[in-house]
């Protein structure tokens, strides 16, 4: 996989990366607008009265949001055509929530519960996936998706192109991610101990890819950490 940083690209050519910064900055400015109301309506579909408790953590000051641009080069489907190549591997995404737009090249698969793998069919519409951070506030009803991008995947000579929009709170000790009480109900326990974003995104790094990262802090059925869970 390539992903191309424009900051380095713009002292080859200035004036084309200030558009397409420009660019960049009004599409980031709207798929925000997307991601806020499709995590207000996750909140209506949980039957919540508060429907802006997930959507105000990625508004509040120091939020943690960012948008990357993944290149899969048609070089990559030449190299794979004997049985496909893993472009981008299998993980979940660590953040609140993530929503992902390609250039309709195929490729990108998301896992079952039985650990098979399935294709995402190419669409021009945006494609949304939970992460982990949301799965951690709604107790487990919402489920972070394990996907992966295997670039020999799929008919079709084109390279794939993904811009992809990340939600996350703001790092600061006093933002804690844990289960919101009222998704607890009567007689269960929070599945998961509270942390702060900037923990679990160091976490992260330090992991690998693949790694279940939220089986670390999981709680067990009565609330306490799970022995056969890693710290």
């Amino acid at each position: 996989m390539r992903v191309q940083s424009l900051t380095n690209m713009s002292f080859v050519f200035p004036n084309q990366i200030f558009v397409e910064s420009y660019m960049l900055a009004e599409y980031m400015s709207r798929v925000q607008e997307v991601a806020l109301r499709v995590l207000e309506l996750m909140a209506e579909g949980l039957g919540m009265e508060d429907t802006n408790v997930f959507s105000r953590m990625v508004q509040r000051d120091g939020r943690d949001v960012l948008l990357r641009v993944n290149h899969y080069p048609l070089a990559m489907r030449h190299q794979a055509a004997a049985g496909g190549a893993v472009g981008f591997g299998e993980h979940t995404d660590p953040q609140i929530i993530s929503v992902l737009r390609s250039n309709s090249a195929s490729g990108l698969q998301i896992a079952l519960r039985d650990g098979s793998w399935v294709p995402v069919e190419p669409d021009p519409a945006s494609f949304v996936n939970v992460g982990d951070s949301m799965q951690v506030l709604t107790n487990g009803r919402y489920r972070s998706v394990r996907h992966r991008v295997v670039a020999g995947a799929g008919a079709g000579e084109r390279a794939r192109l993904s811009m992809i929009y990340f939600g996350a709170p703001a790092p600061a000790p006093s933002e804690r991610i844990a289960p919101v009480p009222e998704l607890i109900g009567d007689g269960e326990a929070s599945r998961y101990r509270s942390f702060t974003w900037r923990e679990y995104k160091a976490a992260a790094y330090r992991s690998r890819l693949a790694d279940r990262r939220l089986d670390g802090i999981q709680l067990d059925a009565q609330g306490s950490p799970d022995p056969d869970d890693e710290p």
